[in-house]
């Protein structure tokens, strides 16, 4: 297999330090648009199957001719959603595998954005999926942690722990403090306005996909190990879309545990204005310049990549899932947990960035010895789960299973008789 990994950041530097030690893949070409980005990710691993090279991720065909000049046969898309389409797109005219960790972006309703949905994560991927599949290539989109992780444990729980579900709802939280740093997100800025402050979009059976405010129906959720209670809210994010294409359930939501303070931030920059893409003009000494709000944003806070030796902490990403099984009510939570602490010592990478990038790595090592395999353009969800979680926990990173307390337990345990 031979890899063009387009994207360097934080995620794409994790990707080389995992990928290095394992042996299924005969080169990988790291491209980012800032070549020295590149070197220097591919000079921290000292291993000869990595190559470097410049490549804008928005042009097309300088992407396409990258691929061809290496003889790839894989894209992994490592960059941020607003050059999912351009490298999507580059893969299908290349005729390689793709794999992202996001999918393409979304557009509100133009009327009434906190009802109903308008264009969603993934459709322009998912509109293409037919001539994928009629040229026999594969799309893996969303096979990143969450998504992509969260949804294989989504089908896990679906294939072996129940026999009817009622709600998946991906709960993701963290107990991460940054020294010297009031405000200081762990993962991409732009892609977190964007997710945060977009409507979250909501599955029901019999209903479909709709939408509603931004942080609504608040619920504390207690997180395993240490992490504890988080409050977590409705936040706009892929899983909804993936999840029921491919499993059954009544009911399918995501909250993230952002916590007060980061969610007042967001408003704030909402009210302001300064979460806005389309560019403004404002001064420069070399006279008027367009720049966009959330790119100044972006620029003015530091690189989540260099945070993790002043990070504190655990994250946790996992999928809670409720319904029956053999007649009887049954709750789980499947999970993975990230030690800042054991990831920067293993590989010199932040928790949350190194959380993401060993699925996209697990994925690529199925599908290379054919254990995964499919065409068209399709979800984590598609795949059998055994493989993936088996192959997670043989790169070390186990992940587990708690049992919760069924809401009729709940309920029993609360009221007056049991009380007596």
């Amino acid at each position: 297999m031979r890899v063009l990994l387009v994207g360097a950041g934080g995620v794409g530097t994790a990707i080389t330090r995992i990928a290095a030690r394992r042996p299924f893949f005969d080169e990988m070409v790291v491209a980012d648009y800032d070549l020295a980005r590149a070197e220097a990710a591919v000079a921290a691993v000292g291993d000869a199957r990595f190559r470097a090279a410049r490549v804008d991720a928005g042009d097309r065909s300088a992407v396409a001719a990258l691929l061809r000049e290496h003889g790839c046969d894989v894209l992994l898309n490592a960059t941020d959603p607003r050059f999912v389409m351009p490298l999507f797109d580059a893969a299908g005219e290349a005729g390689v595998t793709y794999l992202d960790m996001a999918m393409s972006l979304s557009r509100p309703d133009a009327e009434k954005p906190y009802e109903r949905v308008g264009v969603k994560l993934g459709d322009a991927q998912f509109a293409q999926s037919a001539e994928w599949e009629k040229a026999g290539r594969l799309a893996l989109v969303g096979i990143g942690v969450e998504p992509g992780l969260s949804d294989i444990f989504a089908r896990y729980a679906a294939d072996e722990l129940f026999d009817e579900i009622d709600e998946i709802g991906v709960r993701d939280g963290s107990n991460l403090t940054v020294d010297g740093h009031d405000f200081a997100p762990s993962f991409n800025i732009w892609t977190t306005i964007e997710e945060c402050l977009n409507p979250p979009v909501i599955w029901e059976n019999g209903r479909g996909w709709f939408t509603t405010a931004p942080f609504s129906e608040p619920e504390v959720f207690d997180f395993p190990d240490g992490i504890g209670p988080v409050e977590c809210v409705n936040v706009e994010h892929e899983e909804v879309l993936l999840i029921p294409r491919w499993v059954k359930a009544r009911r399918v939501t995501f909250k993230y545990g952002l916590g007060e303070q980061f969610i007042r931030t967001l408003k704030m920059l909402h009210e302001l204005g300064l979460d806005r893409t389309e560019s403004v003009t404002v001064p420069g000494a070399a006279g008027p310049v367009r720049v966009s709000p959330r790119d100044v944003v972006a620029a003015s806070l530091p690189d989540p990549a260099t945070l993790g030796a002043s990070m504190r902490g655990k994250t946790c990403a996992g999928t809670w899932v409720r319904g029956t099984r053999d007649g009887t009510d049954r709750e789980v939570y499947l999970y993975h947990v990230v030690d800042n602490e054991w990831s920067m010592a293993e590989y010199g990478s932040q928790a949350v960035v190194w959380q993401t990038a060993i699925n996209p790595v697990v994925a690529l090592e199925l599908l290379a010895g054919g254990v995964w395999s499919g065409v068209g353009v399709l979800g984590p969800e598609a795949f059998p789960p055994r493989p993936f979680l088996d192959l997670l926990t043989e790169y070390g990173s186990p992940w587990g299973l708690r049992e919760q307390q069924t809401n009729s337990a709940r309920l029993a345990s609360a009221s007056p008789a049991a009380a007596a």
